[in-house]
Order: structure tokens, then sequence, then C-alpha cells
């Protein structure tokens, strides 16, 4: 099976390519909600693909054992080649899944909104050829101190932090500017109704209708909130 570049005509705003050798893992979260949406709307486009496609020989071996001995199996770099050359246009951005990269965050998910094409290459079993780090990706992003079973989970993570800062993806255009992190700072307390659930009162603030005043106590939340359990955070907040 081979994968054609998509067409040229009527492309979305930015447009992703996730490849690993179990696609599915990650599928099922861009057939769902706003992502799902977003596809419907032309805004992006999300395709997972399975890197075995690209294996040229016949029982389309994927890995092998690692030179030097130890355990585990190491993805060969072949069909990965393959799979990234057959997808790579002049404005296609190749990024390697790898608890190796630079740590991902909500500035590098603005960062990677301003791209057209980005194609995530997802390891699995003991790593990837190191040869595909030096030689293909043009960048190199971990999640978090942490290790899963399979870069395609944390691919579709990034997919959705950078999907939702694309125009028209979220429902309110102040959304994206109003959450966690979007200005350094944790994201203020949130109310709805009833304003009074279980005793649970709703902050008289919120219900004055004064917005000035209510800005003001929700930055005062949000820097209070940020003290206590990301005080790291601080000194970069605006």
């Amino acid at each position: 099976m081979r994968h054609e570049k998509p067409e040229t005509r009527n492309l979305p705003l930015i447009r992703f390519d996730i490849l690993s050798l179990f696609p599915g893992l990650c599928q099922g979260a861009f057939n769902e909600s706003i992502l799902k949406k977003a596809q419907e709307n032309r805004l992006i486009e999300v395709r997972c693909l399975k890197i075995r496609d690209w294996a040229r020989d016949k029982h389309q071996v994927t890995d092998e054992p690692p030179y030097g001995g130890g355990p585990g199996m190491v993805m060969k770099p072949e069909p990965i080649f393959s799979a990234v050359e057959s997808l790579r246009t002049a404005k296609s951005r190749v990024i390697l899944m790898a608890p190796t990269g630079r740590r991902f965050s909500q500035q590098v998910a603005k960062e990677l909104a301003a791209e057209e094409h980005l194609i995530f290459v997802c390891g699995h079993y003991e790593g990837i050829d190191h040869r595909v780090a030096e030689h293909l990706a043009d960048d190199e992003i971990c999640i978090g101190d942490y290790v899963l079973t399979n870069g395609a989970i944390a691919a579709a993570l990034v997919v959705d932090a950078v999907s939702r800062l694309i125009p028209g993806v979220l429902g309110h255009s102040g959304s994206a500017q109003e959450e966690s992190f979007a200005a350094g700072l944790l994201e203020y307390p949130q109310y709805t109704r009833p304003c009074d659930f279980r005793g649970w009162k709703v902050p008289e603030i919120l219900l004055s209708g004064n917005h000035r005043a209510i800005q003001e106590w929700r930055n005062e939340q949000a820097r209070l909130k940020t003290r206590d359990r990301r005080p790291d955070l601080l000194d970069s907040a605006s």
C-alpha cells in the first residue's frame, strides 16, 4: 500500500501526518468532538499512517535487534525514510517524538501552529535507529519526563494542542487566550449554574456584573494558583 501526497487544491490551514506502526492507537482521538468538526470544516487534516506500508521486503519487517546487543527491538530506518520522503514537501516539518527531544509546551504549540504541514515519526519497542534523528527529522519533541508504549499517543497530544490554536477550530476566538499557560499562568477557577450547589456558593464577585472587578479577581486567582502549584511559571509569566 502506498499513500499519495495530498492534493494541492483546497488544502486545510494545517496538515498532520502521524507515522506509526500502530496508527489505530491515535485515530479515534480525531473522530470526535472539536477535532472532528475542524476536519469537516477543512481547518485541519489529520492522517494516521502505518509505517509498515513502506517496508519493501516480503515480510514487511520494520524492526531488528540493536547492534551491540541489549534488550528489545529497534525500528529500522529504511521504511521510515521512505514514508517521510513520499510525504514531505518544501513546506513540511518532520518531528521525531522521542524522550530525548525538547520539552513540549504551549509556546512550542504556538510555534508549530504556524507551520503548514507537520509529519510526526513515532517510535515503538526499544526506539528508532538514530540515523532518523540525525539525517531525517527537523525537530525532536518530548511531552514529559516519562515513557509511553508508543509515540503515536504523544503525537496525538501534540496535534490536539496545536489544532486548538488554529483560527476557527475553537468555538470562541478568546478561548485559547484565557486558558492555562496561554499567558504563562494557570487558569483561574471557573463556575456555572447553579450558584449554590450543596452549600458551596459561587464567589459573589462573579455575580456582580462588574467586569473590571471580575477580571482583576481572575488575574489574582490565576497568580495565586500558579504560585501554589507551579511557582516555576511565575518568573516568565506575562
